[in-house]
């Protein structure tokens, strides 16, 4: 991001600077009022309704599966047990209070961990207690499905309430005291106010003093030593959550004493090197080994994350082949009678780390081209036979590929593989086109089922198609892939462009 763009911004608009601002502290202040208010609102709601969830799935299991009527009393501190459980667990691990920096997905699979945690732990307290012969093991099961469907809604509900109004600004996420240049300062809070984080204050940087006579110091602040103090001073009755610094290359040596200095305050206090905020907007630091690294980009799924989608590909090609098994027998038998050729038709493309596979399909065409000679169907290409537009706008042609999901060379859900000679030439043109090739192609995707499919005769195209496949490689959830698996299905837009 070029902060230069944000210098021409209206003044309204701009960063108080050298005054205190009470009309921003104050609106600070009642926003994040807001925040912790609907954090205590959200917490206290889930702990009512696991509650319920889990006493109602105890009773109506009895009543509808054993046909007993239980006592109305025997589950109700059970229950509450369970719930006092999850919100020590959400409490203790920050799970509300990280909703402010995680997607939705990670928000989700946290809460469910925690349900997992919480009856690890129940079912030890029965046990310990010596209560857990009046408890079966299918009425834990039942209250453990039933709380975790009653989580995730819940979180599921409230992020969908609290993300939008951070980002609107309704209610803020923190409030932060920026030290820098004016123009950093600007691009900064310009950056940081669509998640929450209101700038309410901005100091200049605190220079080295011009006077060459008192020897530097190399491990204090290059200032006089007041305006230092002052700087505190001022700072401390804005009641911040956050001091941000932000330097340029001839602040470096005078950085860490000043965050030392800034120490005295009751914040959190950061430095952020101004010529690589869009660096670190996309960066982790991380332990590697006996080490600390800034981490730029990172391996999409880790093993764990692969397994978990290798067995929902193996599970869903599984169950596709066995329900669609009578149109490997129909559709062949259409295909001799339309036209004369082979039944399936092979293409080398590039599947995972750009690795060559042979992609399988029921054959749409007349021709069967491949490599250097391969070009684009449009709309009404003569080369596609009568049946082949039947097939093509079903995705029915694509079910061979179900095959290719078992050996291993796809996935169910991942970006589109294009030919190999698409792949060499916007390979040239986009510079991060190779990162879709990150995870195994799949047999629909993300950008499929927005839309982007079909013939890409414009550079504009491919763009759009590639952003969206890096959406879906940048945040990849299981609950994406049920997603993506549905609307391939039922989104109208997934079959845009299908010829």
């Amino acid at each position: 991001m070029n902060y230069a763009s944000f210098t021409n911004l209206p003044a309204s608009s701009k960063i108080p600077a050298h005054s205190v601002d009470d009309r921003i502290a104050i609106a600070g202040g009642v926003g994040r009022g807001r925040l912790t208010a609907l954090l205590v609102l959200a917490a206290g709601t889930e702990f009512l309704l696991v509650a319920g969830a889990a006493y109602l799935a105890a009773v109506l299991y009895h009543r509808l599966v054993l046909l007993q009527s239980p006592d109305p009393a025997r589950y109700v501190q059970e229950s509450f047990l369970i719930s006092t459980l999850g919100l020590l667990v959400s409490i203790g691990l920050r799970q509300y209070s990280r909703i402010l920096t995680q997607p939705r997905h990670v928000f989700l699979w946290s809460g469910a961990s925690g349900v997992l945690l919480v009856f690890s732990f129940f079912v030890s307290t029965i046990f310990v207690l010596k209560i857990s012969e009046d408890y079966s093991r299918a009425t834990v099961i039942v209250q453990a499905v039933s709380v975790l469907l009653t989580v995730l809604s819940t979180r599921a509900i409230w992020f969908s309430v609290l993300q939008p109004a951070i980002a609107s600004g309704l209610i803020d996420a923190r409030r932060v005291i920026l030290i820098g240049d004016p123009g950093h300062c600007l691009q900064f809070s310009a950056r940081a106010k669509g998640t929450g984080i209101r700038t309410i204050h901005s100091f200049d940087f605190p220079r080295p003093r011009a006077d060459s006579s008192i020897p530097a110091q190399p491990d204090a602040v290059q200032a006089r030593p007041a305006d230092v103090r002052q700087l505190v001073a001022d700072c401390r009755p804005l009641r911040a959550d956050d001091v941000v610094i932000l330097i340029s290359e001839s602040d470096v040596a005078s950085a860490l004493a000043l965050a030392s200095a800034m120490s005295d305050l009751p914040v959190d206090v950061h430095v952020v090197p101004v010529g690589s905020i869009n660096l670190m907007a996309v960066s982790r630091i991380t332990q590697f080994g006996n080490m600390v690294t800034m981490r730029i980009f990172q391996s999409p799924l880790t093993p764990f994350n692969r397994a978990i989608k290798r067995g929902v590909d193996i599970a869903v090609a599984i169950a596709g082949l066995a329900v669609t098994g009578p149109l490997f027998v129909v559709v062949p038998i259409a295909i001799k009678l339309d036209s004369r050729g082979p039944v399936f038709f092979r293409q080398t493309r590039h599947g995972y780390n750009n690795e060559p596979i042979r992609v399988l399909k029921f054959r749409s065409m007349t021709v069967m081209e491949e490599g250097d000679n391969f070009r684009s169907v449009t709309r009404h290409d003569p080369r596609v036979t009568r049946l082949g537009r039947l097939l093509r706008h079903t995705n029915v042609d694509e079910l061979p590929q179900l095959f290719n999901v078992l050996l291993g060379d796809m996935s169910i859900v991942g970006p589109r593989p294009h030919a190999t000679s698409q792949n060499e030439l916007f390979n040239e043109l986009i510079s991060s086109f190779s990162r879709r090739h990150n995870v195994k192609p799949g047999i629909t995707g993300w950008a499929q089922v927005n839309g982007y499919r079909g013939d890409v005769d414009t550079l504009e195209k491919m763009q759009r198609r590639v952003e969206h496949d890096l959406y879906y490689i940048d945040n990849w959830s299981l609950i994406l892939d049920l997603k993506i698996m549905v609307m391939t299905f039922f989104s109208r837009k997934a079959y845009w462009n299908a010829y």
